[in-house]
């Protein structure tokens, strides 16, 4: 069984890429930075181009990833607070930024009205904010 999701320990690291590829990245380019600057040459200048050209990729490719899971946070979020709210509160959480809804994913049920209302109200007004107040955490273990 897992355990219980909390505001400590709700950081989620993709071993693969935060432990292995990450690092593998950053030693390349400090190789090949290295290597261009003892023995200048065009090749030298080259790999480290690629080396750049590559953690940007990886870079580039997990914000992707992190941009989509924002919009299907927001559209399951959106879909939640139909289901849960009443209309007027639900017509209210358009103001919310996306930060915001990402925070609230957190709560449970029973505690959602409060908060976004806290949240709406500005007595909320960051994601840590609204995750410390949090106190029956909803968890997310699908997240990458």
């Amino acid at each position: 069984m897992k355990e219980a999701q909390n505001y400590r320990n709700h950081v989620r690291w993709f071993p693969p890429f935060h432990f292995v590829l990450a690092p593998l990245m950053a030693a390349n380019l400090i190789f090949w930075a290295v290597r261009l600057y003892k023995e200048p040459s065009w090749d030298h200048a080259a790999l480290l181009i690629l080396g750049v050209s590559l953690i940007l990729l990886m870079l580039i490719a997990r914000l992707f990833a992190l941009k989509n899971q924002d919009r299907v946070i927001r559209l399951e979020e959106s879909i939640r607070y139909s289901r849960l709210l009443p209309e007027e509160l639900v017509i209210r959480a358009a103001e919310l930024d996306l930060q915001m809804v990402i925070a609230l994913r957190f709560a449970s049920d029973e505690e959602l009205p409060s908060l976004l209302e806290r949240t709406l109200s500005g007595e909320l007004k960051t994601q840590k904010d609204i995750k410390l107040a949090v106190t029956d955490w909803r968890a997310d273990h699908h997240r990458v």
